[in-house]
């Protein structure tokens, strides 16, 4: 399987998702601004968002795809072998997720109040409205969680594109919401988005269950039945979902904290921020994790160690390539990006520099974030699941510490800074255990260019730095101009780089034809 190709179908379809992500959010931030409605549902929204983030895109798959492999491949049932695990899976999981709805939602109080720390100098009403927001959106939870089922089988047939897509219907919804239900109340919007998010994960579900039904991939629904494998399974989902999910659970200690000690917005702040920092995390970190796991655990359970080894060195030059100059461009032009997609309408100027400095924070740790979706599989891989998870506590517990010491007198940028240190920590244990054990070793060629890359995105950042002050004015203008003038600032620094890599032979022209070809073909150049 060519390692760049199915990267650009899943990456593609995930860039498009986190792209409407953005529209939804502009249009969240004309209507609802940065207030307390937009907190309450933001906080409503955490929680089947870190669901999401940890179950469909983390310890669910981390856990099924390798044994839906091994039950495909290893034991010689082929296909029905592996479905008939799915259904065992299946017949288990329902009810689990039933009963924990119904759990979730009859404790709604308490986890509104823990995510959001009781917010800070609210009235019983507002905080009564939250906690609608939360039982609305806990059904979402349920949908999610059949969504990675079916979406681990498809990825595990490598039909990578399918669970892809689903996010886009996630967003289009909310959207159609914005656009149809909102009102002069932001608290009326507010309840609206919550019924769309509960409302878009039955559409999804809808989505690939369709697929499934018409590839002949289905699941019988029948009584629960927890044989070995489901066993193992279910042992192996907790400490993915903690390993895979370190930073998902420090952004759910970041808010609430937030939430509890700074004003009113700074919520807000913290997840317009993230929401720019997940568009580079979608495009590269999300795409490389989703492909990466079932092919090396293909390749491990093949005997292919050396080619294993390979492709997660080149995808790590894949991850620092986008990730680098990523960095540097949210850090330098965060100003002129966040207005030209938030200011306006009841977005204001001041929210829009407060939201630049907590993404600059953020963005910090953003090669360790997508990193994290790199190394990760090289354990999941060997069904390690307590590695990461060991070295997951250890990265929350210096989370909550930095919290703690950075919140008062960083304020909004005291939580995302958190997040990047902790998640920094991370991703250096997760590497030392990987080559401790001699699971992962950077190549010569690796070596090389961490240092070509990281040169070339310096020298975009320089540029960009000088080209800001140009652009700022156009990026608050009207219409579309604001729009047109991010992209050709984003589109400059991206020539940059681009010039930047070949000028510093990081990357060379006929780098880019050897990605393309298949396996097995040409062999690629060697670096000068």
């Amino acid at each position: 399987m060519n390692l760049v190709r199915a990267l650009g179908s899943v990456g593609g379809l995930t860039l498009a998702s986190r792209v409407l992500g953005l529209v939804r959010d502009s249009l969240f931030a004309r209507f609802v601004g940065a207030s307390f409605a937009s907190d309450a549902f933001l906080i409503a929204f955490r929680l089947p968002n870190m669901f999401r983030a940890l179950f469909a895109e983390g310890a669910f798959s981390a856990a099924f795809i390798p044994m839906f492999n091994r039950k495909v491949a290893e034991e010689g049932g082929g296909l029905p072998a592996g479905l008939a695990f799915a259904e065992d899976v299946l017949s288990v999981l329902l009810p689990l997720l039933i009963v924990m709805t119904i759990v979730m939602e009859i404790f709604a109080w308490p986890i509104t109040y823990a995510l959001s720390g009781g917010f800070k100098a609210v009235s019983e009403a507002q905080f009564a409205y939250a906690v609608g927001l939360s039982r609305i959106t806990l059904p979402y939870l349920l949908l999610i969680s059949l969504v990675s089922l079916f979406g681990g089988i498809l990825n595990s047939l490598q039909k990578f594109w399918v669970s892809a897509a689903a996010p886009i219907l996630l967003n289009l919804t909310l959207i159609v919401a914005l656009l149809a239900f909102h009102e002069t109340d932001p608290l009326f919007t507010g309840r609206n988005q919550a019924i769309a998010v509960t409302l878009s994960g039955v559409i999804q579900l809808g989505w690939l269950a369709w697929y499934c039904v018409n590839n002949d991939i289905r699941l019988r629904i029948k009584l629960p039945h927890v044989t070995p494998a489901v066993k193992k399974l279910l042992g192996l989902i907790g400490p993915a979902a903690a390993g895979a999910g370190a930073v998902q659970i420090n952004l759910v200690i970041s808010t609430a904290l937030a939430a509890s000690l700074l004003p009113e917005g700074s919520v807000s702040y913290i997840y317009y921020a993230d929401r720019l920092n997940q568009l580079p995390l979608g495009l590269i970190g999300i795409g490389l994790g989703t492909v990466l796991l079932p092919t090396i655990s293909r390749l491990l359970g093949a005997g292919n160690d050396a080619e294993a080894m390979e492709t997660q060195n080149r995808g790590m030059e894949l991850a620092l390539f986008f990730t680098l100059p990523a960095t540097v461009a949210l850090i330098v032009c965060g100003v002129p990006i966040v207005a030209a997609l938030f200011q306006h309408g009841k977005f204001t100027a001041e929210d829009s520099l407060f939201t630049a400095q907590a993404l600059a924070a953020f963005s910090i740790g953003l090669p360790s974030y997508i990193l994290v979706k790199v190394l990760t599989p090289g354990f999941y891989a060997r069904s390690d699941t307590r590695t990461p998870v060991r070295l997951a506590t250890i990265s929350i517990g210096l989370n909550i510490a930095f919290n703690l010491a950075l919140i008062v007198p960083l304020r909004h940028m005291g939580p995302p800074l958190a997040t990047a240190l902790s998640s920094t920590a991370n991703v250096a244990m997760l590497y030392i255990s990987l080559r401790r054990r001699g699971h992962f070793v950077p190549d010569a060629r690796l070596r090389r260019r961490v240092i070509r890359l990281a040169g070339a995105a310096l020298l975009m950042g320089v540029a960009l730095y000088f080209l800001n002050d140009r652009f700022t004015p156009y990026t608050t203008g009207p219409g579309l101009t604001r729009w047109l003038a991010m992209l050709v600032l984003v589109a400059t620094g991206g020539l940059v780089y681009a010039a930047a890599c070949f000028a510093l032979r990081a990357y060379l022209p006929s780098d880019l034809r050897a990605m393309h070809r298949p396996r097995g073909g040409a062999s690629i150049r060697k670096d000068p």
